[in-house]
């Protein structure tokens, strides 16, 4: 029987990704009557026009409120042409930083960010963001610039072969060799980093295709009165007709759309019978002690409900919740059913699993953290996922997120009687978990409250406990770091749904200004603070400036122990060498003065209450950034905590 349910399965996916590539196909060639969001565009491509015109006016109506950029020449018509229309260029100064932000836009609007770079080490500098944004599932456009097709492989300035870095990265790639190709490429960049499982997508402009014809021309073309022998004229009248293919666009009217609507496969009371059935039934072989473990696929922003409706469904569930990465503050911070310190009981406990945009990798011990006679159902966009290193009972090739809203609504249409059948047949289950985490509750209590061993340091757990008790209830997080940021995620509380962004299965150091970045812009009446380990700030110190010149006002608290400690702690005890792995006690605050911004360094409590309280101030007048550099004390308070 589960062979059958597995085979089935998968043909539906085989089925779903056939129907996805005969929708794209259909996509490019009706593009006009497909189901979009607004009004067209028909933009009459004139001679003085550009292709960075085109691309600024699809940006546009794709709902493209910022753009992050490094500047290049072979990228600035964008950029201008985006500035000109109210499209916010925010140039930065790493290319990684684009990627990070577009990613983190994404994730906050269900819009895909888009990151703009020039040639060669543009792009190579992004290489370690895009991978990100793909294992992360985050929908970014990655725009690039590229020498002219005329001089591809012949030695032209930072030309090299970027598909080869890029394509095992990125979920589509294409190269626009035309201006008449730029709207149908972008548009479909757009629907294809949005839709199914969303990544990250690229498209390769060549420097001509952006620029006006009559600059274009004039690089090609600018001795052409002097051209009197045969090879030169004939040189001349390829030019020219490479130039006729460039620009064929020339006094033709092109639409532009909105945005494509996802399309998904829509999920029915059908979908989430079988699993209602199994919380519902008193049988003796019916679950006793389900878990549901949340995952940031939950989150995706979509069509087809609010995160507010998608929260109050999570909640009704009326079983116990574990939230991870981008799902943290799904449920606020407290709710009876959300957990947080016993995961590991819980799934070895459970007799049944919901894994919802959850896969079975090493932060699940690749399926061995579940108990084998457990009952798993897994809700995935992604079929490889969905699979991976453990089959489940019950798998379901959709998106999560509407298939627990769809329960819940199913729990909500059943006779009182059966709704007060759920309620009291999980409730020694839950009292047990809530034991298990009121005690590890009152541990953490009681390790936040021993005093450092010296002077000039903090307990890294009491300045954590100090930094949450201070935030209001509209503040965004970011976690960029090891050890401090795992301690955080004990004692910190996300607020709402989408108020904590994280790198994801990645484990990527660096994206703390990217997503801060795009935390602010995208909801500047919310306090944006990032948690950084002294090792992962090294990456974000250089868009200190970007956060002055562009008056984006960002807080960052740094848990400065003078070391990459997650990986000390192991190689000392292992290895009995702590070689690359030891730094400074930098003055990181004075780093944010000299940039423009504001710092403090807090070596105690009362330091560092006065730090967040003024850091609070400079905030709320949306000016400047922050840093509070905190002098904390090495523990083990996560010893063995590195992951395999």
């Amino acid at each position: 029987m589960l062979l059958d349910q597995e085979n089935i399965t998968k043909g539906a996916v085989i089925a779903a990704s056939v129907g996805s590539v005969l929708f794209s196909l259909y996509f490019l060639e009706n593009r006009n009557i497909i189901d979009c969001d607004g009004q067209v565009i028909n933009f009459k491509f004139q001679k003085s026009s550009s292709g960075g015109e085109l691309v600024a006016n699809v940006l546009s109506k794709q709902g493209v409120k910022f753009l992050f950029t490094l500047t290049g020449g072979h990228i600035a018509p964008i950029l201008v042409e985006s500035d000109k229309i109210g499209i916010r260029v925010i140039d930065v100064r790493h290319e990684s930083t684009t990627v990070f932000a577009a990613d983190g836009v994404f994730r906050l609007t269900g819009i895909p960010g888009v990151a703009v770079v020039t040639a060669g080490p543009g792009l190579t500098n992004t290489i370690t963001a895009v991978k990100n944004a793909q294992m992360a599932q985050s929908g970014v456009v990655l725009l690039g610039g590229a020498t002219s097709d005329l001089l591809k492989g012949k030695g032209s300035l930072q030309d090299i072969d970027q598909f080869a870095l890029l394509r095992p990265h990125v979920k589509w790639c294409s190269h626009v060799s035309s201006n008449s190709d730029i709207v149908p490429m972008l548009e479909r960049a757009f629907y294809e980093a949005r839709n199914g499982t969303p990544g990250p997508v690229f498209i390769e402009f060549p420097i001509d295709v952006l620029y006006q014809e009559s600059v274009v021309r004039g690089w090609y073309l600018k001795n052409q009165d002097q051209a009197k022998s045969l090879a030169s004229r004939v040189v001349n009248m390829y030019m020219s007709y490479h130039l006729k293919k460039i620009f064929s666009a020339i006094d033709s009217n092109i639409v532009i759309h909105g945005r494509v609507r996802q399309h998904q496969v829509r999920v029915t009371s059908d979908h989430v019978s079988t699993l209602l059935a199994q919380l519902v039934s008193n049988k003796d072989k019916a679950c006793k002690k389900p878990v549901l473990i949340v995952g940031s696929q939950v989150t995706l922003i979509n069509d087809a409900y609010s995160i507010e409706s998608l929260q109050r469904s999570v909640q009704s569930l009326g079983i116990p919740v574990f939230t991870s990465s981008m799902s943290r503050g799904l449920l606020g911070t407290s709710h009876s059913n959300l957990f947080r310190h016993c995961r590991s009981h819980a799934l070895k406990n459970a007799d049944l699993v919901i894994l919802a945009g959850v896969t079975c990798d090493f932060r699940l011990g690749y399926g061995k953290s579940i108990n084998s006679r457990a009952k798993v159902f897994s809700i995935n966009r992604d079929s490889i996922d969905l699979y991976k290193n453990k089959s489940p009972d019950y798998p379901y090739s959709l998106d999560p997120g509407s298939f627990l809203v769809q329960l819940s609504e199913s729990i909500l249409e059943l006779p009182s009687s059966e709704k007060a059948t759920i309620e009291l047949k999980f409730r020694d289950w839950i009292n047990e978990l809530t034991n298990l985490d009121v005690t590890r509750n009152v541990d953490i209590a009681n390790k936040i409250n021993i005093p450092p061993s010296k002077e000039g340091f903090l307990n890294p757990l009491k300045a954590l406990q100090m930094f949450d008790e201070q935030l209001p209830h509209k503040t965004i997080m970011v976690a960029d770091g090891g050890d401090f940021v795992g301690s955080a995620s004990y004692i910190v509380r996300p607020r709402a749904p989408l108020s904590w962004l994280d790198p994801g299965v990645f484990g990527t150091l660096g994206v703390g200004a990217g997503f801060s970045l795009a935390a602010k812009l995208c909801r500047p009446d919310h306090q944006v603070w990032t948690i950084y380990g002294d090792g992962a700030f090294g990456y974000s110190i250089p868009e200190l400036d970007t956060m002055v010149r562009h008056k984006i006002s960002i807080g960052a608290i740094i848990g400065n122990d003078s070391g990459w400690i997650q990986i000390l702690r192991e190689q000392q005890e292992q290895l009995n060498s702590d070689v690359g792995c030891n730094l400074a006690y930098t003055d990181y605050h004075q780093v944010a003065i000299a940039f423009g911004g504001k710092g403090f360094k807090s070596t105690n409590e009362s330091e560092l209450k006065f730090a967040l309280e003024e850091s609070n101030k400079i905030l709320n007048q949306n000016q400047q950034p922050v840093v509070i550099n905190c002098i904390i004390e090495r523990n083990d308070f996560r010893k063995g905590s590195i992951s395999a």
